[in-house]
């Protein structure tokens, strides 16, 4: 039996040390990844985010955000972290609210189930409503168990949306529907990207308000549009028929911001796809190319069917943040007990 002991009394909470830590929680993470699930084809997504040496890689890209440590009184060991960031995102009808991400919540398997992981939630928590967070969410595989029941049944977080998250090795992708004549690929600008979004994220049922900034972000590679070459089509913003952005984290590169009008979308999805797996297999690090989709987004039935795309169900929960029972901003709540089906999902999150 796992030695047990009073959690106030034997952990502090503190923020991330850079000169100390670095080290420290690279083991950590690399000891945390083993076991968290993996795809039938064996690829873990929770990538070592410490394989460049910067243990911030998630966070960073927010102008709010902190990484926790949870420590051993005695031996000063690091036994969990947590990840942390505010940025504020908003709804169809025009609502504004901030919300806090909880992102990369590990902690030893020696030290689990003695109350580690609850008090790194709650002191995050606290450091997001300190920093003017109205809501904190997070994102966890339907199979974890462990995760789903430490959010709901000990942090009152509730489940408002379901997604489905694509995966597919860097290889040639075969080719089934169209041919390579038909279609054509063309990047456009940051500034046309940024137009076009500021359009079509309205239809999103939440989204950030600084699409901009994500879109010039060195991790970024760029962002591209496919149609089929008799439709005659010009760089002109109203006339994108798919149109995906593709950004580069360690290991994989994540596909976001999918938007598909017009007819033969299945055609359209899969030149996408294609192009994507012939970028990833020119990066020496790349493992596997990626897509998240919510459960109510058009082109969830339009991803390539194909044997190697495997496929993970993700969970998205959340919780108002402090006593504001009374607060009119809990339309926010009302929004997503809905369960918001088509939301886009922020490559920084991932």
């Amino acid at each position: 039996m796992a030695d047990t002991y009073s959690i106030e009394s034997k952990v502090v909470i503190r923020e991330f040390d850079e000169d100390r830590d670095v080290k420290v929680v690279g083991k950590l993470e690399r000891n945390c990844t083993e076991i968290n699930g993996t795809t039938k084809k064996g690829f873990s997504i929770f990538t070592n985010m410490m394989s460049n040496g910067d243990p911030l890689s998630r966070i960073r890209f927010y102008p709010l955000h902190v990484m926790l440590v949870a420590e051993m009184v005695e031996s000063k060991e690091l036994v969990g972290v947590v990840k942390g960031c505010i940025k504020s995102v908003q709804t169809p009808s025009g609502s504004l609210f901030k919300m806090g991400c909880i992102l990369g919540l590990r902690v030893s398997p020696i030290h689990r189930r003695k109350g580690v992981g609850l008090k790194l939630v709650t002191s995050i928590e606290e450091w997001m409503l300190t920093n003017g967070a109205d809501y904190a969410f997070l994102a966890t595989e339907k199979n974890n168990n462990a995760s789903k029941n430490l959010f709901t049944n000990k942090c009152n977080y509730f489940n408002f949306t379901s997604l489905i998250i694509f995966l597919h090795p860097p290889t040639s992708f075969p080719t089934n529907h169209i041919s390579k004549k038909d279609v054509k690929i063309d990047k456009i600008s940051i500034d046309q990207a940024i137009s076009f979004y500021t359009r079509i994220l309205k239809t999103k049922e939440l989204y950030p308000l600084d699409m901009d900034i994500i879109l010039k972000e060195k991790l970024s590679l760029g962002t591209w549009v496919s149609y089929y070459k008799d439709e005659g089509f010009k760089l002109n913003i109203e006339d994108i028929i798919t149109h995906k952005s593709t950004t580069i984290h360690f290991g994989f590169l994540f596909l976001y911001g999918l938007h598909g009008e017009g007819e033969n979308l299945g055609g359209l999805m899969e030149s996408i796809w294609r192009f994507t797996s012939r970028l990833g297999e020119k990066l020496k690090e790349c493992r596997v190319v990626i897509t998240e989709l919510g459960f109510g987004d058009p082109l969830v039935n339009h991803v390539p069917k194909i044997d190697s795309m495997s496929c993970i169900d993700d969970m998205w929960y959340t919780k108002r943040l402090g006593n504001h029972s009374d607060d009119e901003n809990d339309e926010l709540v009302e929004v997503m007990k809905r369960q918001l089906g088509n939301v886009f999902v922020d490559p920084r999150d991932f």
